[in-house]
C-alpha cells in the first residue's frame, strides 16, 4: 500500500516550484581597531553564532572559522554579531569582556559592494561613552556547488509489457534523498507513448535540486507506465548518485529496474541506460549582485475614490495613529527587503487616480512628495512620510489606470539595459483595473526590459483581472504579441491577514510570496540578453596584516 501514498506526489509535482534547497553563502568575519580592554595585552576576541575561534592578542582579527547560512532573497534574515574579549578558559560568555555588537541582515551583506559590509561596532550596552569600538567587516561568498546544472538523457530497453494489449507509455520520476532519509521529488520525465524501448528527452536540472550539493547522496528513480485514468502502474525503481551519473555513459550507468512488490517481474528485466551527461556552471542571482547590479525599487499607490474617505476609519487609507494601514504594511514589508539591494536607498514613489492641487486635474502618475522633478524619497520611512502627506493634499478620484506607472518605470528601465540595474515596481491597489488593454500592452513591452512588477491587492474587491496579469497559468499577450517573460506577481493582501493580529508574521509571508519569483525573473532577463555579471572587485586586504597564533 505504501506505493499509493507517495503516488500523489507524482501527479501534483510542479517542476518550477519543486522545492530546491536554498543557496548557501559563507560569511567571513574580520574586525579592525577594536577597543583595547586589557591594559597590558591586546584583546582576544571571539563571537557567537556558532563561535569563531579565539584569536590571541590583536586589535585587527581575521577569523578563520566561517559561517554557512541559507540565503533567501525573499526573506529578511536578521543577524547579530557580538564580540568578546576572552580573559579566561571559561565558555560562559558573561565571564568575558563584551567589546561591541552589530545587527544587520544577510541581504545587507550580499547587497554591499563586492558583497562586503563594513559597519562600526555598536558600543556594548554598558557603553564606554565617546569611544569608538572599531569596525566589523562581513564578507559573503556563495558556495560554488549551488550554481551547477546537470544535463542528462536516458533510454530504456525491454520494457515489461504492462498493458494487456502490448506496449507501454513509460515515464520516470527522480527523487532527491533528504538528511532525514525521506525523498523529495525533483524531476519527472515526459511520457514516451506506445513503446518498449523509450528514449527520453535530455533534461537540465540544478545540481542542488538533485542532491543538495552532496555528490554521494542517494538519488532514487522510479519508472511508471502512464495511464489515462491517472492510476499509473509502478514498473520498478533503481538508485544512483550524482557521483555515479557524472561518470557519463559507461557500463556503470546501466541500471536494472527491480520491482520488489511484484512477483511476476522476476524474469522480465528492464534496463535503463544513461546516454549522456554534462554539467555547466550557471550564473546566479548573487553573482550579479556581487558584481554590482543594483535593484531599483519604485512604489505606486492607488488613490482612487473606492478606497473610501481617508478621514474615516473604514477607509483603506485611514491613518490610524496606533497601527499602519494595509497600504503602509504592504509597502514596508516588501520595501524593507528590497532596500538592501539599492545602495543609495532613494526610491521614487508615485500615486495614481487622484485630483491634484491647485487646479484639480486628474493624474495617474504623480510624485507622492509633490516634486515633479525629483520623485525620490529617502528610504522606506521617507516613502511612508510622503504617502501620509499626499493623503492630506490630494483628492481621491479615479479611474484605476495602471499603464502610466508601468510605463514610467519602463522608461527608466529602457535607459539601462546593460545589466547594471534592474527595476522592481510595487503597485498597491484596491481595485478593479480600468485600462486593462493599455496595461497588458505596457507589461508585454516591459517584459523585454530589466523590470518586474509586484501587485498587492488590498480590500475586498474582485481581483480576477490581477490574476490574469500575473500570467502564471497563461502568459499574457497584447495585440497578438506574447510577453517574452513572466514579470508580474500578484497577491491579495487579505489572504495574509492573521486572525490573531500578528502582523509581523503575516507580512513576512506576504513579502516572501511576492518576492520569491524576482531572482528567476532577474536571471531570465540577464540570460536572454547574454549579460554576464561583472567580476567582483578584489577583496580589500589591509597592508602588512599578520596573525599571532590562533586558538580554536
Amino acid at each position: 500500500m505504501d506505493k499509493l501514498e507517495d503516488m500523489s506526489s507524482v501527479y501534483d509535482f510542479d517542476p518550477i516550484t519543486g522545492n530546491i534547497p536554498a543557496t548557501k553563502v559563507e560569511i567571513t568575519v574580520s574586525c579592525r581597531n577594536l577597543l583595547d580592554k586589557d591594559t597590558f595585552s591586546k584583546s582576544d576576541p571571539c563571537e557567537y553564532f556558532g563561535r569563531t575561534e579565539v584569536i590571541d592578542n590583536t586589535l585587527n582579527p581575521d577569523f578563520v572559522r566561517k559561517y554557512i547560512l541559507d540565503y533567501f532573497f525573499e526573506e529578511k534574515q536578521n543577524l547579530r554579531f557580538d564580540l568578546y574579549d576572552v580573559d579566561s578558559k571559561s565558555s560562559d560568555l558573561s565571564k568575558h569582556d563584551f567589546l561591541g555588537q552589530i545587527f544587520c541582515t544577510l541581504g545587507e551583506i550580499v547587497g554591499s559592494p563586492a558583497s562586503r559590509l563594513e559597519k562600526p561596532l555598536g558600543p556594548p550596552a554598558v557603553g564606554i561613552p565617546g569611544k569608538k569600538c572599531g569596525t566589523i567587516i562581513l564578507s559573503a561568498e556563495e558556495l560554488s556547488n549551488c550554481r551547477d546544472s546537470a544535463t542528462m538523457q536516458f533510454c530504456a530497453n525491454k520494457l515489461d509489457k504492462k498493458d494487456f494489449f502490448g506496449k507501454s507509455d513509460p515515464f520516470m520520476v527522480f527523487y532527491r534523498s533528504n538528511e532525514d532519509g525521506t525523498f523529495t521529488i525533483c524531476h519527472k520525465t515526459e511520457v514516451v507513448k506506445n513503446t518498449l524501448n523509450p528514449v527520453w528527452q535530455p533534461f537540465t536540472i540544478p545540481v542542488r535540486a538533485l542532491c543538495n550539493g552532496d555528490y554521494d547522496r542517494t538519488i532514487k528513480v522510479e519508472v511508471y507506465d502512464w495511464d489515462r485514468d491517472g492510476s499509473h502502474d509502478f514498473i520498478g525503481d533503481f538508485t544512483t548518485s550524482y557521483r555515479e551519473l557524472a561518470r557519463g555513459q559507461s557500463q556503470f550507468n546501466v541500471y536494472e529496474v527491480s520491482n520488489s512488490s511484484s512477483s511476476t517481474t522476476k524474469n522480465k528485466k528492464l534496463l535503463v541506460t544513461l546516454l549522456s551527461f554534462s554539467v555547466e556552471s550557471e550564473f546566479t542571482f548573487l553573482d550579479y549582485i556581487k558584481g554590482g547590479t543594483q535593484i531599483n525599487f519604485t512604489v505606486a499607490i492607488d488613490f482612487t475614490a473606492s478606497n473610501g474617505n481617508p478621514s474615516q476609519s473604514t477607509s483603506l487609507h485611514y491613518m490610524n495613529p496606533y497601527q499602519l494601514n494595509a497600504y503602509a504594511m504592504a509597502l514596508k514589508a516588501v520595501g524593507e527587503i528590497i532596500q538592501d539591494y539599492d545602495s543609495d536607498k532613494m526610491f521614487p514613489a508615485l500615486g495614481f487616480g487622484a485630483k491634484l492641487p491647485p487646479d484639480g486635474r486628474v493624474s495617474h502618475e504623480f510624485p507622492l512628495n509633490g516634486n515633479m522633478e525629483n520623485p525620490y524619497c529617502n528610504g522606506i520611512e521617507g516613502i511612508l512620510e510622503a504617502y501620509h502627506q499626499s493623503l492630506k493634499t490630494v483628492q481621491l478620484y479615479g479611474p484605476t489606470n495602471f499603464a502610466p506607472v508601468v510605463n514610467h518605470v519602463a522608461r527608466y528601465a529602457a535607459a539601462v539595459q546593460d545589466g547594471s540595474q534592474y527595476f522592481v515596481l510595487l503597485i498597491i491597489t484596491d481595485g478593479v483595473i480600468s485600462d486593462m488593454a493599455q496595461t497588458k500592452e505596457a507589461i508585454v513591452n516591459g517584459a523585454k526590459l530589466p523590470m518586474s512588477i509586484i501587485i498587492v491587492g488590498v480590500g475586498q474587491a474582485e481581483f480576477d483581472a490581477m490574476v490574469e496579469l500575473d500570467g502564471d497559468d497563461i502568459r499574457i499577450s497584447s495585440r497578438g504579441k506574447l510577453a517574452e517573460r513572466d514579470i508580474v506577481q500578484f497577491v491579495p493582501f487579505r489572504d495574509y491577514m492573521d486572525r490573531t493580529g500578528n502582523h509581523v508574521l503575516s507580512m513576512a509571508r506576504l513579502a516572501k510570496d511576492v518576492l520569491a519569483e524576482i531572482p528567476d525573473q532577474f536571471i531570465s532577463y540577464m540570460k536572454s540578453r547574454g549579460i554576464k555579471p561583472n567580476p567582483a572587485p578584489p577583496p580589500y586586504t589591509p597592508p602588512g596584516h599578520t596573525h599571532h597564533h590562533t586558538q580554536i
